[in-house]
């Protein structure tokens, strides 16, 4: 399904978990080598158990611009860069939003990945791709977004632009929607798996997503040479729906 990947060699930051390792997995089928990168040590020792050969890691702090630099010169060259790295903070209504929760989510998310991302110019293959993952929250309307959608509109917008000014480079984005990942853990489980049904309620497809559905997406565009300076919407239509989250 994804032969072009076949000898390729992919750095996933944010790769621990979620959708970051579903696409690892992925990634390893299809013939590529893979370098996963994440904060948490346990995290990453459970990952690369679970992904076996062809499979290498380090933890990495990406918020920091010495670790970030000093983690891509260790690796020298490389094909395509996944940038899955996010948090949990940054959504609420907007008369009760702390702005240092939504500063937060952005210290979490848009800096890290535009971090790694030029920080990785120098070694990428100009031939590759530069992934960033989103969220549909930047086009998704609803009371309590605008926090979110501001942070991945914020990265969204700067795709197009990238993909001109780095081409041949090629820059694109994959934007979930509601996907069964840790970043909702801060739900208790019951609450999370009613929250899940009511969600697969509004949703076309009738279901919420699973990693494995980014993982494709993200593998699509690693693969696929001709597409640039595009956000890939994986929601399952969600952002067809006018009512709820």
């Amino acid at each position: 399904m994804f032969e072009s990947i076949r000898g390729q060699r992919v750095i996933i930051v944010g790769g621990t978990s979620g959708m970051g390792l579903a696409a690892a997995r992925m990634l390893l089928e299809a013939g590529a080598s893979v370098v996963v990168a994440g904060r948490d040590g346990k995290k990453l020792d459970e990952a690369l158990a679970t992904l076996g050969a062809g499979a290498e890691g380090e933890t990495l702090d990406a918020s920091s611009p010495e670790a970030v630099q000093a983690f891509f010169e260790r690796q020298g060259s490389f094909d395509h860069l996944v940038l899955s790295l996010s948090g949990a903070k940054g959504a609420g209504g907007f008369r009760d939003l702390p702005l240092d929760d939504l500063r937060g989510g952005f210290e979490a998310k848009f800096w890290p990945q535009l971090l790694c991302a030029q920080a990785s110019l120098k070694t990428l293959n100009p031939a590759g791709s530069l992934t960033f993952i989103t969220a549909i929250s930047a086009r998704r309307a609803a009371p309590g977004l605008s926090g979110l959608a501001a942070i991945n509109a914020a990265l969204e917008a700067m795709v197009p632009n990238l993909a001109l000014e780095l081409a041949p480079l090629r820059v694109n984005a994959v934007s979930p929607g509601i996907v069964n990942t840790a970043w909702w853990n801060w739900m208790p489980e019951e609450q999370r798996a009613a929250a899940f049904r009511q969600y697969a309620g509004q949703i076309p497809v009738g279901r919420v997503g699973e990693p494995e559905d980014l993982a494709q997406s993200i593998c699509y565009l690693i693969g696929n040479s001709f597409v640039t300076g595009t956000v890939l919407e994986v929601d399952g239509g969600q952002r067809l729906r006018s009512e709820g989250l």
